[in-house]
């Protein structure tokens, strides 16, 4: 799976240094896709600074309604019997829309508060960003590399003293997807499952991890064989918020057009369905289900459909076309009407 270059590993690790070290920013800015990172990290700075929410010098503002200016008031007042005053603020929308007054705010910000802002979104553009950065400490928290996920499972597995072998490692994440709070939860269930026994092994991940993305991939192709185009569209939005390359699902749905093709090819050939699960590598049941969506399609339709994706992914790799809006476009023409 492609990721964007980043930065993240150097900010970590000089975060967990400073902090580690009882040395504290003015502010900090914790952002970006992966929400798992964007939590842990501020309860890393709340913890380390000992300041909690049943302080009365800590106060939390959450959602795009947070106002500015009564956090600006907050943060000059002063902190009752204590050195230091935090304010957290979740999702206030002030580093995607801007805060011209929170930007200024910054610029002479009070020495005896800190402030932690947690957003998705940022607009590096906007004077709320540049000033934040310029005095105070801000990491994006990206979706990881597989390679870093599996290391990062490993490492999970081994503090649990569990072990799992590489392959099994990657057996696991093409199951659960690289969401990492969904991956820490299969790690859980995955230790609690094995708790007699010193290794992780892919029947394990087999029966305990549901393969959730799968189903969900299956379930959009439903919803595209019964044209269901609005059933289509949501669960194709639902596999991007689960960080889900579209380059990844476009993928499958031609994996899924060209399985219901040759499926279709082979039982008016008048093979049975254990033969046909046997040519193409899969489950009876499995193919009992591409017979069904394949009769909805003609042959020709199936061809049309898999020359639609080929002609996608081109255009996707050329330049010529967004990758998001590639998939949604294949997905709607596949859903029209006959």
């Amino acid at each position: 799976m492609a990721v964007k270059t980043s930065d993240f590993p150097v900010k970590q690790r000089q975060l967990n240094e400073n902090l580690k070290a009882g040395i504290y920013s003015p502010c900090y800015l914790i952002y970006g896709d992966e929400a798992y990172l964007r939590f842990q990290n501020r309860d890393k700075i709340v913890n380390a600074i000992g300041l909690d929410e049943s302080s009365m010098n800590f106060n939390r503002y959450e959602g795009e309604h947070a106002n500015a200016a009564e956090i600006i008031g907050m943060a000059d007042t002063m902190p009752f019997l204590s050195d230091k005053r935090l304010i957290l603020v979740e999702n206030s929308g002030f580093f995607k829309s801007g805060s011209p007054e929170m930007a200024e705010y910054l610029g002479r910000q009070s020495d005896t508060t800190i402030l932690v802002f947690v957003e998705k979104e940022v607009d590096k553009r906007k004077d709320v960003y540049k000033a934040l950065s310029k005095k105070g400490f801000d990491i994006e928290c990206i979706t990881q590399s597989d390679d870093s996920l599996k290391t990062w499972i490993r490492t999970r597995f081994k503090s649990e003293g569990k072990a799992i072998s590489p392959g099994a490692c990657a057996f696991f994440l093409d199951r659960v997807g690289t969401d990492m709070s969904n991956i820490a939860s299969e790690i859980e269930k995955l230790v609690c499952y094995c708790l007699d026994r010193s290794e992780i092994r892919e029947e394990d991940i087999d029966a305990v991890s549901a393969n959730y993305l799968t189903g969900r991939i299956f379930a959009m192709t439903d919803a595209i064989a019964e044209k269901n185009q609005k059933r289509a569209i949501e669960l194709y939005y639902g596999l991007l918020a689960l960080k889900e390359p579209p380059a990844k699902i476009l993928s499958l749905i031609t994996r899924q057009f060209n399985l219901m093709y040759q499926v279709k090819e082979m039982s008016s050939s008048g093979r049975g369905n254990s033969e046909i699960a046997s040519a193409l590598k899969l489950q009876p049941f499995i193919v009992d289900k591409y017979r069904r969506w394949g009769r909805i399609y003609t042959p020709e339709q199936l061809k049309d459909a898999l020359e639609m994706c080929a002609e996608s992914d081109t255009a996707v790799k050329t330049g010529k076309l967004d990758q998001i809006i590639s998939v949604e476009m294949v997905i709607i023409r596949s859903t029209q009407p006959s």
